[in-house]
């Protein structure tokens, strides 16, 4: 973990000696998650995201990012005639570290970016059927924070940046039973600088 976080500042530190852009701004969007659970099937939730983000650099850039969102995911299992069901909705404190490629003019430009997501639950509201809370007591268990990764692509024009992002689980949120969170993200964001 020291040698990513020596590279990730060597990273920074060239990029800013070589010339680098540097920009500063606000971001919200919505996003669609599910949880991946065994045994079970799932269905999508609507959410959504707000923070700030930075890019350091010209062509190729880093993006640190901090934002609040919400996430969460539906269950369904089918098990000798009887139905287990159940909802988690969370909320979250995001922080995303992603490498990026820029392509195009300084007003109009098209960009790809991917690198991992650091992800803390702040609040949990689930609803879980009474016969899946007496048959997998330990189902809501959640871990509170998990590593993901972030990979997508956006456009800027001007000031106005425009993000469409797939975001995967590198750890559970909940081992037991191999639960994994997984999203798309649609964000607009505004450049101060």
């Amino acid at each position: 973990m020291k040698k990513f976080f020596l590279s990730v500042a060597l990273l920074i530190a060239v990029t800013i000696s070589a010339k680098a852009q540097f920009n500063l701004g606000i971001k919200g969007g919505v996003n669609f998650s599910h949880i991946d659970a065994d045994n079970f099937d799932h269905a999508t939730v609507g959410g959504y995201q707000v923070g700030a983000f930075a890019r350091i650099g010209g062509g190729v850039y880093l993006q640190p990012e901090v934002y609040i969102s919400s996430s969460g995911g539906k269950f369904v299992s089918f098990n000798n005639d009887q139905s287990y069901f159940g909802n988690v909705k969370f909320t979250n404190l995001d922080v995303p570290l992603l490498l990026g490629l820029r392509f195009g003019q300084k007003n109009l430009n098209l960009r790809v970016m991917a690198g991992p997501v650091y992800n803390y639950i702040l609040s949990k509201n689930e609803s879980f059927s009474a016969n899946l809370s007496s048959a997998y007591n330990d189902f809501g268990h959640y871990n509170n924070s998990t590593l993901g990764y972030q990979a997508g692509a956006g456009v800027d024009i001007g000031n106005i940046t425009l993000d469409a992002r797939y975001q995967g689980g590198l750890s559970h949120i909940n081992s037991d039973f191999g639960q994994s969170q997984r999203l798309w993200a649609l964000s607009v964001g505004f450049k101060f600088f």
